[in-house]
């Protein structure tokens, strides 16, 4: 489990919204590794002997510049989001794709089985609800703790099937390339192993009405070396679209 440090200057409502995830609270930071830092408003990611740190912020930067350009993404024709699809977003990490869809209209349902990693993106729709910018997108996203594999089949039978299931497994950590972030390097230390593949798709294949997306770097090699219906394919990014079991695919 993930260690995090409650500072004195922690607000009440980031005290309560940490408590609902397995974590070890501590009175220091550990010695090496990462750990959670809980002060004033906000929960953020710090790597020991690092001055930067990884929040999940939906109102400004990138994130920003995500929300108000979504419509023209790859991702919004990958969903036929003019069709207004449910979404279940399988691998939510730090929320950037589920906050994209919601943008677009959609509603999102999010799974994050990491429980730091849940917090952090829990903590940042939290913030999003409080601006007037960002609280209908933030309102369209429902986020769940836990393994989406072993989740999204209970879900069906109280929801019934979303029309897409999303996924954007972590890609391998390219260790020699400059276009690894320092906030993947974090993400990818915290993490550490992805889900299985195998697993994960066929599950996403049992349970979407329409179609599984799953986004790949524009080389990268299909998700469990299954090949897809089809794909949308942009500079750096590609959308592999696979249809439900049983699907025709004409």
């Amino acid at each position: 489990m993930t260690d995090i440090l409650i500072d004195d200057t922690a607000t009440e409502a980031v005290r309560t919204l940490i408590r609902a995830f397995p974590l070890v609270p501590v009175s220091q930071p550990p010695e090496q590794g990462s750990y959670l830092l809980a002060e004033h408003d906000t929960v953020s990611l710090r790597l020991v002997g690092e001055k930067s740190n990884v929040i999940v912020d939906f109102t400004s930067g990138a994130a920003q510049y995500r929300r108000t350009k979504g419509g023209g993404e790859l991702i919004a024709k990958a969903v036929n989001h003019t069709a207004h699809p449910t979404v279940w977003d399988a691998t939510a990490g730090l929320g950037r794709d589920s906050f994209v869809l919601a943008s677009l209209g959609l509603t999102v349902t999010a799974f994050e089985q990491h429980p730091a990693v849940a917090c952090l993106l829990s903590d940042g729709i939290r913030r999003a609800l409080l601006n007037p910018e960002t609280q209908d997108t933030a309102a369209r996203i429902n986020l769940h703790f836990g393994n989406a594999a072993e989740q999204m089949p209970a879900l069906v039978k109280t929801q019934g099937k979303p029309d897409i299931v999303y996924l954007d497994p972590m890609y391998p950590e390219r260790r020699k390339s400059a276009a690894v972030k320092k906030e993947m390097a974090y993400f990818h230390r915290l993490v550490g192993e992805a889900q299985d593949e195998v697993i994960l798709l066929h599950t996403a294949r049992q349970t979407a009405k329409k179609r599984v997306v799953v986004k790949r770097p524009r080389l990268g090699e299909h998700l469990a070396g299954q090949a897809p219906a089809y794909q949308y394919t942009g500079k750096s990014t590609r959308f592999d679209v696979y249809l439900p079991y049983g699907a025709d695919k004409g």
